[in-house]
């Protein structure tokens, strides 16, 4: 089914401004836009259109909802193309999952209740196949202060979450995203160190620290430690080597763990901060006593 369009006006001056190959590109009455967002390790990105209040003349006064934007119907949520909202790994939307890929982004607005639409089709003209949605959550519109151009964007951020707003005029529809970034990191931690080349001590620590400091899948922490520890003995990975044996009441094994991280800091041509030097000296201290 048909969406309704802004105006034909706009659609026309949509279309002819779409660059053929080798035509030179015009502006947009509705300016693209692309925002993107990374959750944790989960990266998020909106490309879409700008319609404004105004209109192209920016002078005339429009009612958008109810008016421009007819409740009860399908809008494009934006203007032009289809919105394509994307995301590099499984999410939960409002709760339900979204598995990763490309998705047309649809609403229907409502006066007090809006469908937000994850389509199958993400590219192409702004029709709409209802039997192509892969989901639709329902979510509470929300007064907001005065906007000329609808935007996308991310206001409030977390390692394991996001919320997604539509703002335009007066009014802001937030959709809530989660990721399990835990399960996601140790996913791509497992991938990362198995295909990390022979000589490289980095990539096994840097994932035995995150998982260390997150205190989760401590196995694969010890393992990924140890391997970067074989691999190359350095001031870094000794010292985390150190404070993990600590964590376990192994006090008298952190201690010489840690000495060793001293050995390797001095021997070293870059060597570490003085304040990590210092820090390191006063644990080997307090596990002494």
């Amino acid at each position: 089914m048909k969406i309704a369009r802004f105006s034909i006006v706009l659609a026309a001056l949509a279309v002819a401004a779409a660059p053929a190959l080798g035509q030179l590109a015009t502006p947009l009455p509705s300016p693209n836009a692309t925002v993107s967002q990374t959750i944790g390790v989960t990266k998020v990105e909106v490309v879409y259109s700008r319609p404004h209040v105004k209109g192209p003349t920016r002078k005339e006064e429009r009612v958008i909802w109810g008016g421009l934007v007819p409740y009860d119907k399908v809008w494009r949520t934006g203007a032009n193309a289809v919105t394509k909202i994307t995301f590099d790994g499984d999410v939960m939307v409002e709760g339900q999952k979204l598995v990763a890929g490309a998705y047309g982004l649809y609403t229907i607005p409502g006066k007090t209740e809006w469908t937000v639409i994850f389509n199958n089709v993400s590219t192409g003209g702004p029709d709409y196949v209802a039997e192509k949605d892969a989901l639709r959550v329902k979510v509470k519109p929300v007064p907001a202060e005065m906007k000329e151009l609808f935007t996308i964007g991310f206001p409030a951020v977390t390692s394991e979450g996001a919320t997604l707003a539509l703002t335009w005029e007066k009014l802001r529809v937030p959709v809530t995203i989660t990721v399990d970034t835990k399960a996601r990191f140790l996913a791509n931690a497992k991938d990362a160190v198995a295909k990390a080349k022979a000589d490289d001590w980095q990539t096994p620590l840097v994932a035995a620290r995150y998982l260390y400091d997150k205190k989760y899948a401590l196995d694969d922490a010890g393992k990924w430690l140890d391997k970067s520890i074989a691999t190359k003995a350095t001031f870094g990975n000794l010292s985390v080597k150190a404070n993990a044996l600590a964590a376990e009441g192994k006090t008298k094994d952190a201690v010489a763990a840690a000495e060793k991280a001293l050995a390797a800091g001095k021997a070293a041509e870059q060597k570490p901060s003085p304040e990590a030097v210092q820090a390191l000296e006063k644990k080997i201290a307090e596990w002494k006593k």
